[in-house]
């Protein structure tokens, strides 16, 4: 399961609306990819639901992931923050066991890998 803060959830509704999106085939995607210096880094984008997604429905919104990227981010809250570093979605996952100084890659425990992505 994924989940969004209400936070969150005001951002990607603002976003959705602002571009006439269907939330009922309209979400955020939450996916992993290979990269950053600790082995993966986090892809979020605003997507239509794929035939091969898992979708978790909260707070009225879709949280799209795809299968490959699932049991890297199962578990995790997605939040919006707003700081002196920027603004933006940040991912806490409860699987990350290390990250690189800067926050913009990851890496889960090897047992819990199942392929890289």
């Amino acid at each position: 399961m994924i989940l969004i803060t209400d936070k969150g959830a005001e951002k990607v509704r603002d976003f959705l609306a602002s571009q006439n999106a269907d939330v009922q085939t309209a979400g955020l995607r939450v996916g992993v990819r290979g990269g950053g210096c600790s082995g993966f880094q986090y892809n979020l984008a605003f997507d239509e639901v794929r035939d091969d997604d898992a979708v978790f429905e909260t707070q009225g919104l879709k949280l799209l992931c795809d299968k490959e990227s699932l049991p890297y981010v199962a578990g995790s809250t997605i939040d919006y923050v707003d700081s002196l570093q920027g603004a933006g979605f940040q991912v806490n996952n409860p699987n990350v066991v290390a990250a690189c100084g800067c926050g913009s890659s990851f890496r889960v425990a090897e047992e819990e890998t199942v392929s890289a992505v």
